[in-house]
């Protein structure tokens, strides 16, 4: 997996592209839930994402979590319908704020 980062129309934005899993989850937990500390806003942009593990869904339960104790935004955009299929199996669909794309990302922060 790789992580790029920048900053977005007033939003961090944390790309991610290959696989999440128990291999390359410490990598993404080691950014995500800090960058939400640090930015009001995060979008989290998984459209190069291919698979996602329990160990991925723990790294994103920490995020969001991180982001509410924050007062701030954490917004997952690009999910693939077989990614989207393991948030919506996990109830994880109901915990996040997921947007079609970026620019939808951008929109939902407001």
């Amino acid at each position: 997996m790789d992580i790029t980062e920048k900053q977005i129309d007033g939003a961090w934005l944390v790309a991610a592209s290959g696989r999440i899993d128990s291999n390359s989850a410490p990598a993404l937990e080691a950014v995500l839930p800090e960058r939400v500390q640090q930015h009001a806003a995060t979008i989290m942009d998984l459209s190069s994402v291919a698979y996602v593990s329990s160990a991925g869904l723990r790294v994103f339960l920490k995020g969001v979590k991180a982001a509410k104790a924050s007062g701030h935004k954490l917004v997952l955009t690009g999910l693939s319908p077989s990614v989207y299929e393991v948030f919506e199996i996990s109830g994880f669909t109901a915990i996040f704020t997921i947007a079609d794309d970026i620019d939808a990302g951008l929109a939902a922060i407001g």
